[in-house]
């Protein structure tokens, strides 16, 4: 990912479950205020120079034989930030979300 592929919206699919993203996001955003409106599943985090909204609704979990790994669809939506800054906030994301070794 470089500063210029980090686009203002885009959607992924994560891992995890909305409690497990919410107990993520002080670390994954520090800096951030954060609004949330659990019921619509939407989460806004507020930092000096903009915001980043994201929407999340959950997914069927993914089954390999026994495992089963819940799914969370989570729209991303920057406003006010710079490219580099979105990369910046995105790259600190995903480092605080992702879990599991490798």
């Amino acid at each position: 990912m470089t500063p210029d592929l980090v686009p203002a919206e885009f959607e992924q699919t994560m891992g995890c479950t909305l409690a497990d993203l919410l107990r993520y996001l002080p670390d994954a955003l520090p800096g951030a205020h954060f609004d949330a409106d659990l019921a619509a599943g939407v989460v806004r985090a507020v930092f000096s120079d903009g915001s980043l909204q994201l929407t999340m609704r959950s997914l069927t979990a993914r089954r390999i034989a026994l495992l089963e790994i819940p799914c969370l669809q989570v729209r991303f939506e920057y406003t006010g930030l710079e490219p580099r800054r979105r990369h910046e906030v995105q790259r600190r994301f995903d480092l605080g979300t992702h879990r599991g070794g490798g």
